[in-house]
């Protein structure tokens, strides 16, 4: 894969549609996730559901697979007993089923496309799992945050995935921890993707001008947005990202429905709005990486992808 693997996937299509949902689709088929590890607790308790969601997802148009290792970190699988080295095989895991179900996928269509591998790299926020990922209100010395990042990183690179998805960041401090963790893998590509406190603030409050003219300036940086975000904030947080860099924008918000991190609960908010009918105006305000967060499904998805299909 070549040092920026987004440019290459877009080489072939104006958008790069990614999958949706992973955790609340692996609810809706059963699990139950109400737990401080969230999508990482089934890497443990059941793979082939994982395997079998990325499969989904590919064969609904994505071409961008987001590995289940969003909540997964050695500090998380501890508290269940695990050992460092336990912990980083099932982060190792999450590579291999996204992999496994591309390469299926791939063999069953017959087809030649780049479909890509991202491995999900959450902050330390979703570590907490106070909610703290929708605010931004830790602090960590940069040393100790890189330190936190530092084995998952290593972890999901070394399985193989094509780039990191840095994401659902509300901290700019973390971000720039995570730029500088970035030199240490000289070879590795990420997007940054972050949660907003409004369309023009990250959730920390930082604004989002300082945070793209940071992030602009770094080559290991191929994309960067937004991601599990309110619908209504998207079109207008894109033109901001569009006026202030010429990266591709990446965009994954949730399906509308409001969240409860107190309680973990989600309350629909029917707004009578999807996703793909919003994708147009995300489009035209730069979005060129595009898919769903919490609540979407493989069907959304499959939207997407279809009107994204040259008519």
């Amino acid at each position: 894969m070549s040092l920026n693997p987004v440019a290459q996937a877009l080489t072939e299509s104006e958008s790069l549609i990614l999958d949706g949902a992973l955790a609340t689709e692996l609810e809706a088929r059963g699990c139950n996730l109400a737990d401080a590890l969230w999508s990482a607790k089934v890497l443990m308790e059941n793979p082939e559901l994982i395997y079998q969601v990325h499969y989904d997802y590919f064969a609904a148009g994505a071409r961008c697979a987001i590995t289940a290792s969003y909540q997964a970190t050695p500090q998380g699988f501890a508290a269940r007993g695990l050992n460092e080295t336990q912990s980083l095989a099932l982060i190792t895991q999450s590579v291999e089923l996204a992999k496994r179900a591309r390469q299926d996928f791939l063999a069953q269509q017959g087809a030649h496309q780049t479909l890509l591998v991202a491995g999900s790299v959450g902050p330390y926020g979703a570590y907490l799992a106070d909610g703290s990922e929708y605010r931004g209100d830790y602090a960590l010395p940069e040393a100790e945050m890189m330190a936190f990042h530092r084995p998952r990183v290593k972890a999901l690179l070394e399985a193989g995935a094509d780039l990191l998805a840095c994401e659902t960041l509300p901290s700019f401090a973390e971000a720039q921890a995570l730029v500088k963790l970035l030199t240490e893998f000289p070879h590795s590509a990420a997007w940054f993707s972050f949660t907003l406190r409004d369309a023009e603030h990250i959730s920390d409050g930082t604004p989002l001008s300082e945070v793209v003219a940071y992030l602009d300036a770094q080559p290991q940086v191929v994309a960067l947005g937004i991601n599990c975000v309110a619908l209504e904030s998207v079109t207008p947080a894109l033109k901001q990202l569009q006026a202030l860099t010429d990266k591709p924008l990446v965009v994954y918000p949730n399906s509308g429905e409001q969240y409860d991190a107190s309680s973990k609960t989600w309350h629909s908010a029917p707004s009578g709005c999807t996703l793909h009918d919003k994708l147009p105006e995300w489009q035209h305000a730069g979005a060129r990486l595009i898919g769903g967060c919490c609540r979407t499904s493989p069907k959304d998805i499959a939207a997407i992808a279809h009107r994204c299909q040259p008519q």
